[in-house]
């Protein structure tokens, strides 16, 4: 007899439908052909003990899976439980009448169990693209599945259970779960909160400007000046997800096994911090079990990387495309994935070895040509991507005395949303551009060139601090973002999209670019 069940691969952070093909006849023998990697191959083992622990026992018949199609190769456990259902289905020992309606995965351990897998939701999301109205999956991951809605998902403990809802003999029911409600009530509760930092009022205000145009930012300053504290906070500041970003967040981590037992839909912006001892696989994603990496994993968040010049050469040089692109592909020989990379580069690093070139009350003991060969750990080019450099003093100890808390998050926030409601409406017609940090040069001659008085200013200001080309761009866009931000509390969105960007937007703007190569030693 052969029958057909149907599970699930993940290739990228994408699903495809996998058909499980099952065949017995007479004789001992048993194989699984389609691509099966040596996980999928040992499935064998633990599908006959399972049988045999459930109470129910391997027919003894000879057996052929093919998993199709036949030129994708299939990776991990979760095949094992449609496989044994597979097996069943064929010896007649499981009806077959509804078989095709229901989608199936989960790995099983030898007393029958079943076990949590990697990449349940996109899983889900394609069993509803593809028309399959139920869902069969582990139950530490069903309420990772049911946050798709038009599939009926049914989390299973062990095998017997998966095998009485095919049936129609078991009393599990569906889960059900309020996506929308959920989404709601948990998208405004964050850890850390802008109110518990004291002082600091100008780079709070450097990130605030960050946060509206979704702008990358470098800060600089000695050690224990806040920089971590800081950049902690940022995801209260940032606009809240999308019902849409929370889907495609939470199914990057779902396929990188990020999420926790019992995670629904992500509720908050990702905030990703590697260490700088990380590799350049590790960060941009690969490997020989193609996996997210860390820009991945900050899709629609943040990525902090502390102690900047730190990392290596190598691991920094591979930020430029997907800071451009917003997007990875990773290309191997046997395989190539595209990964969603869109983040907001957050950094942070001392201005020299010792860490305290320039400080108010500290000596650098730094030799001669050290602070210059520190900063140069910083690619041109990586640092031309970077709008926004700020530095940062030593907090007062009036400021750390007084125990009025500051301004929250949440008033910051509000500000920044206001900011994107414009950006929103200015780039609708956009493909691929929804922020001021986004802006190719047609956008900002149309939206960003400054009046008579702020150009002037701006041509003064660079031939003064002998800033360079690249930064020409970085401030016009950056200068955009701080006219929105003022015109958002004046105006409707519909009248900010075109109104001017003026001469103190562009001064602002400039005081932005402390890092550029010929004015750092001037501003510090």
């Amino acid at each position: 007899m052969l029958t057909k069940v149907y599970s699930a691969a993940i290739s990228g952070i994408d699903a495809i439908v996998v058909t499980i093909e099952t065949a017995v006849q007479k004789g001992i023998a048993f194989s699984i052909v389609g691509m099966p990697d040596t996980a999928v191959k040992e499935a064998y083992t633990r599908i006959t003990t399972a049988l045999q622990q459930s109470g129910i026992g391997f027919p003894h018949k000879s057996t052929v899976i093919n998993l199709s199609p036949a030129d994708v190769k299939k990776e991990g456990a979760a095949f094992d439980l449609p496989m044994a259902i597979g097996v069943l289905a064929a010896n007649e020992k499981v009806p077959v009448e509804h078989l095709s309606e229901y989608m199936i995965m989960g790995e099983l351990s030898l007393d029958g169990s079943v076990l949590p897998v990697k990449g349940v939701l996109p899983m889900a999301i394609k069993a509803r693209e593809m028309g399959f109205r139920r869902l069969i999956v582990p139950e530490a991951n069903v309420t990772e599945a049911a946050v798709v809605n038009k599939v009926e998902v049914f989390g299973v403990r062990n095998l017997a259970e998966a095998v009485g809802v095919i049936a129609g003999t078991s009393d599990i029911e569906p889960t059900i779960i309020n996506t929308r409600e959920i989404f709601a009530a948990e998208a405004e509760n964050f850890d850390f909160d802008f109110s518990e930092v004291k002082g600091q009022d100008s780079v709070k205000r450097a990130f605030e400007v960050a946060c509206s145009g979704g702008h990358n930012i470098l800060m600089v300053g000695p050690p224990g000046a806040g920089k971590s504290m800081m950049a902690k906070r940022l995801p209260s500041i940032l606009p809240p997800l999308s019902l849409a970003e929370a889907l495609e967040t939470t199914k990057i981590h779902s396929v990188a096994g990020k999420l926790h037992r019992g995670s629904m839909l992500m509720t908050k912006r990702p905030f990703r911090t590697p260490h700088h001892t990380v590799s350049p696989v590790a960060l941009v994603g690969g490997g020989t079990n193609p996996m997210p990496g860390e820009i991945s994993l900050a899709h629609n968040g943040v990525l902090f990387l502390d102690e900047f010049p730190e990392f290596s050469r190598t691991v920094l040089e591979v930020l430029r495309q997907p800071i451009e692109d917003r997007t990875i592909t990773v290309s191997r020989a046997k395989y190539t994935v595209d990964y969603p990379a869109s983040f907001m580069l957050v950094a942070s690093m001392n201005p020299c070895p010792c860490g305290y070139y320039g400080h108010p009350t500290k000596k650098c003991t730094c030799q001669v040509g050290a602070v210059a060969k520190y900063m140069n750990r910083i690619s041109g080019p990586l640092l031309d991507r970077i709008d926004i450099q700020c530095e940062i003093e030593p907090v007062a100890f009036d400021d750390m005395a007084n125990k009025a808390p500051a301004e929250s998050s949440a008033s910051i926030r509000e500000r920044v949303i206001k900011a994107r409601a414009i950006q929103n409406l200015r780039f609708k017609a956009e493909k691929g551009i929804y922020c001021n940090a986004q802006m190719n040069s047609r956008l900002l001659h149309q939206y960003a060139w400054p009046d008579e008085q702020g150009l002037a200013k701006l041509k003064d200001r660079m031939t003064k601090l002998n800033m360079s080309a690249r930064a020409f761009d970085r401030i016009l866009r950056v200068a955009r973002t701080i006219a929105d931000l003022e015109y958002a509390a004046l105006m409707t969105p519909e009248e900010a999209v075109t109104a001017p960007v003026l001469s103190r937007h562009i001064a602002e703007a400039i005081g932005y670019r402390a890092l550029d190569r010929a004015s750092y030693g001037q501003i510090f």
